[in-house]
């Protein structure tokens, strides 16, 4: 279960398990807010693990996340040239006590006095020197044994975010002290409170502590959360580049934070003030608030058109413009699914959308119409009754699952690039603007053989068009 470790490098973990349903409709259970370009010109994903990029500090960084976003992340990190020390797939949620738990357990392994820098992979930070800053300080009182939280400096009073009640000043370090209090999220009046007392910081969910002295502190504090992530890694299995948690003994954990499970019970709290731009990029309006505005505070992407609108964000994914007439103070992001108009003031509410979208078994909350996969992607064009028109998108060398279909039949045409095509006892070569047939029953696979993407439009057409008509016979397990 050992990652590979150089000794005396601060060992990054990413916590990379969250949602965002507050970010919905951009953020989808499946292809959630720390995969995509929310902000800046890559993932909040790669921009954490870059952040933490420099060799001669940090150790390559450990990933812990949802299995389902397991070839994504690959992919994303193939794309900025970072190879993780490992990658370990959460197989259901349960928080970051059991996530932070893994990792002190495989750093041990391989460095019995590592020092891990735990961070959520979906927290933006504009002041890179600044943090740089603040995790050398934090480095410090870490190897004197301290389990060490980042505060962050106040800026207004936010509701959203749970606070830090400092404590005396630790001698011989600047800007740390011990930790009085964690507070869980104030309504506004006691976060106005908060601001005025000088003493409280938002808390950031990043931590830095030797994995030894957590593990002692887990098992003094939360010995059934250690006891059950010890199990999912002693059975746990290697599949290529990840690592499989045991799904029976990592569902025993409880779902408690390290907040909750540790940091609220432990004698070795340490806080870092600290400010570096931190935003968790958790709201629309998080978003607004770090995005670069006109001169009348209105922050846009993609196209929009503003008339007598001050304060607004507007955001446009799906290549439509998007006009914004006589409001304030209002967001309207669009997808090629859905729409979102909520005021800004109101941002934290939009994850109570994503529950009534669940409750009513709707599946805009889970997926976009693109659907991310090994090989490439999927996009849903066009449906209605016996018919479904799809995008296909293939990457050069990708290869789609050996498959048949009981009850439909698709046709293949190719748009740009070549795909080889495995029909029955058959491999046809197609090439731009020829076509294929595969009729319900008939053994295929589609591949990629050049070293262009390949582009093919794809209508299926049939009594039943169900993902679980794909009788899968070899392969990954993804369409």
């Amino acid at each position: 279960m050992s990652a590979s470790h150089r000794v005396g490098l601060i060992q990054p973990v990413l916590l990379s398990g969250g949602v965002g349903s507050r970010l919905w409709p951009v953020s989808r259970e499946r292809y959630p807010k720390q995969l995509q370009t929310i902000h800046g010109k890559r993932s909040l994903i790669q921009d954490t693990a870059l952040r933490v990029g420099e060799t001669t500090r940090f150790a390559p960084p450990m990933i812990v996340c949802n299995e389902d976003h397991r070839f994504i992340i690959a992919e994303q990190f193939r794309d900025i040239a970072v190879q993780p020390s490992a990658i370990i797939l959460e197989p259901v949620g349960r928080n970051t006590a059991p996530a932070a738990a893994v990792a002190a357990l495989v750093a041990c392994d391989a460095d019995p006095d590592a020092i891990l820098l735990l961070l959520p992979a979906d927290h933006a930070v504009l002041d890179q020197p600044a943090f740089q800053a603040a995790v050398a300080r934090a480095h410090s009182l870490a190897a004197q044994g301290h389990l060490v939280t980042f505060g962050i400096e106040p800026r207004y009073p936010e509701t959203g975010y749970g606070y830090i009640q400092r404590g005396a000043s630790i001698p011989k370090a600047t800007n740390a002290f011990h930790v009085a209090a964690f507070i869980e999220k104030p309504d506004l009046s006691r976060a106005e409170a908060f601001i005025a007392s000088g003493d409280h910081y938002w808390n950031s969910g990043m931590f830095m502590m030797p994995a030894r002295i957590l593990i002692e502190e887990l098992r003094q504090h939360s010995p059934e959360t250690l006891a059950a992530v010890r199990d999912a890694l002693d059975l746990a299995k290697q599949d290529t580049d990840f690592l499989r948690l045991d799904a029976t003994a990592f569902a025993r954990a409880p779902n408690l934070s390290i907040d909750y499970a540790v940091m609220e019970k432990t004698d070795r709290a340490a806080m870092v003030a600290a400010d570096i731009g931190w935003t968790d990029v958790g709201t629309w309006s998080a978003l607004w608030d770090i995005s670069a505005k006109d001169q009348n505070g209105n922050a846009t992407v993609g196209t929009a058109i503003h008339v007598d609108a001050n304060n607004t964000y507007v955001r446009c994914d799906d290549g439509r413009v998007a006009a914004v007439v006589g409001v304030d103070n209002v967001i309207l992001v669009t997808t090629d699914d859905a729409v979102l108009l909520v005021h800004r003031d109101r941002a934290q509410d939009v994850k109570h959308v994503v529950d009534i979208l669940k409750r009513d078994r709707r599946t805009e909350y889970l997926q976009h119409r693109k659907v991310h996969r090994p090989w490439g992607s999927s996009q849903s064009l066009l449906s209605g009754h016996r018919y479904e028109v799809k995008r296909l998108s293939v990457k050069p060398g990708g290869k789609l699952s050996l498959q048949k279909h009981h009850h439909r039949a698709e046709h293949w045409v190719v748009v740009s690039g070549v795909a080889l095509v495995t029909r029955d006892k058959e491999q046809v070569l197609v090439r731009e603007n020829e076509s294929i047939y595969l009729p319900s029953g008939c053994v295929h696979r589609l591949e990629n053989p050049g070293k262009l993407p390949l582009e093919l439009i794809e209508v299926q057409s049939g009594a039943y068009l169900g993902d679980d008509d794909i009788v899968r016979l070899e392969g990954d397990g993804h369409p």
